[in-house]
């Protein structure tokens, strides 16, 4: 069950696509990655889910990835006695600690940290950005502010605070709990949200360790400001587009996007593009062209994932918004342009071997016109030096490690096979060449050019470049 395009796709899992028959529907219709989104559901919800995927990866055969993305911290209004007030531009409101339920003059904001990071001048944004105010004066339990922007105030709506930096960990207890829980379950990626420092990345890494990769969400305007940092320190990055509009001008999000998803292929860290790809699939079973035109963006671009959150999550057509996607993607591979976009961008080597023969392995392909790629790896490492190349050849992945499989499920290109420890040199030929065309890669007669590291098994030990013949 080959996918015919390099870009992954990542779905969200809901209410509208949790049975296991939905899920191997979604497999089948393009998804590798399946998206817990453990800001929704209990335990119980998303290791129904867990069974689920496992139960249809063991029936296609194919490894499928687990991506666990945690809640963060959740900055909210307190309530409201009635519920919901109407505020008027130029009104002054009054934010504060006190329990008291608001009205149209103050509300409830539980969270000290953000009035010890306020100052005169400060936006808050309710609501996605739909309510603004402007702090005039604060102090250490209590903000006045005047409404820049009016609307509707109501019980727990989300506040936002651009270009402030708050003293807020990344981590939560319910998010230390739902780490420990989706590790325990084996989830494949945990993915971390808010975070605004480098700092916070090594904090969820002290708690997620090798068990799984880390995936950071970028979506606030601190976290691109130590991108370079944030990167180096992640497994893998994800555009979150929703905050990140909401805390940047709408006509920056674009060219932060083209960044993000540039420095993480110079990393090579894959990277996803989320977010409201596909949004009107929600309720209707076609796309507007302009969002036809976003996912095909992300893929011109490189991206090795492109996801669906509400669109199967509690979308009236999930299958329908993933075989959409699947079509956007493949057709853009398809272009003779999209490869010629992809090698103007160029990368810079390590001075390794490892760098060296990966490097190698994509230029003799292109050369030959080789079927595939084939990656012997046990961490992924080679694997993910292939990718950032950006070949025009398949990568055909063996790994004896099933996690490192499902973990790669994520990656540009990447077509992965669980296959037992190579003995030897001609060993590794043999599963070569007898993967690449049972998986329907390779025909009798094509080359593949095949990279691997001698001792057999070593991580980062990538040595060897040789090119083998499929002859059956």
């Amino acid at each position: 069950m080959r996918r015919q395009r390099s870009p992954k796709i990542v779905a969200t899992l809901g209410p509208a696509s949790s049975s296991p028959e939905r899920i191997r529907a979604l497999f089948d219709a393009g998804v590798d990655v399946f998206r817990l989104n453990f800001s929704h559901g209990t335990h119980d919800d998303h290791h129904a889910r867990f069974e689920a995927i496992r139960q249809a990866e063991a029936d296609t055969g194919r490894p499928i990835g687990i991506l666990a993305d945690m809640q963060g911290p959740k900055l909210r209004l307190g309530d409201f006695a009635n519920g919901a007030v109407e505020l008027a531009k130029g009104a002054k409101f009054r934010l504060d600690l006190s329990d008291e339920a608001g009205d149209r003059r103050r509300a409830p904001l539980p969270h000290p940290e953000i009035f010890a990071a306020l100052e005169n001048g400060t936006d808050l944004l309710i609501d996605d950005g739909k309510v603004r105010l402007k702090v005039v004066k604060y102090g250490a339990d209590f903000a006045e502010t005047v409404c820049v922007v009016g609307g509707t105030l109501s019980d727990h709506k989300g506040i936002n605070l651009p270009n402030v930096v708050l003293p807020l960990s990344a981590v939560t207890e319910k998010d230390r709990a739902d780490i420990a829980f989706a590790l325990q379950q084996g989830a494949d990626w945990i993915a971390l949200s808010f975070v605004q420092r480098p700092e916070d990345v090594a904090e969820g890494r002290k708690q997620i360790g090798t068990a799984a990769g880390l995936m950071v969400k970028l979506e606030k305007p601190s976290a691109i400001a130590h991108l370079a940092e944030i990167i180096d320190l992640s497994d893998a990055v994800m555009v979150a587009r929703g905050d990140l509009g909401v805390e940047m001008p709408p006509e920056d999000v674009p060219t932060i996007q083209r960044r993000i998803v540039h420095a993480g292929r110079t990393a090579g860290k894959p990277v996803v593009v989320a977010t409201q790809m596909l949004e009107s699939m929600v309720s209707a079973p076609t796309p507007t062209r302009a969002e036809a035109s976003d996912v095909a963006t992300a893929v011109y671009e490189g991206a090795d994932a492109v996801m669906l959150s509400a669109e199967t999550a509690v979308g009236h057509y999930p299958i329908e918004a993933v075989a959409m996607m699947d079509r956007i993607a493949r057709r853009v591979q398809q272009d003779p342009l999209y490869f010629t976009g992809l090698d103007a961008v160029r990368t810079e080597h390590e001075d390794s071997a490892s760098d060296a023969i990966s490097s190698a392995a994509c230029q003799v392909a292109q050369t030959l016109g080789a079927a595939a790629i084939v990656s012997f790896t046990s961490s992924g490492a080679t694997a993910l030096r292939a990718a950032r190349e950006r070949p025009a050849a398949p990568i055909l992945v063996m790994t004896p490690n099933l996690g490192t499989a499902r973990r790669l499920a994520l990656l540009w290109g990447a077509h992965c096979v669980h296959s037992a420890d190579i003995r030897g040199f001609n060993d590794m030929v043999q599963k070569a060449v007898r993967a690449a065309h049972r998986e329907g890669i390779a025909k009798a007669g094509e080359r593949v050019v095949i990279t691997a590291g001698v001792p057999f098994g070593t991580p980062g030990a990538t040595n060897i470049l040789r090119i083998a013949w499929v002859d059956r």
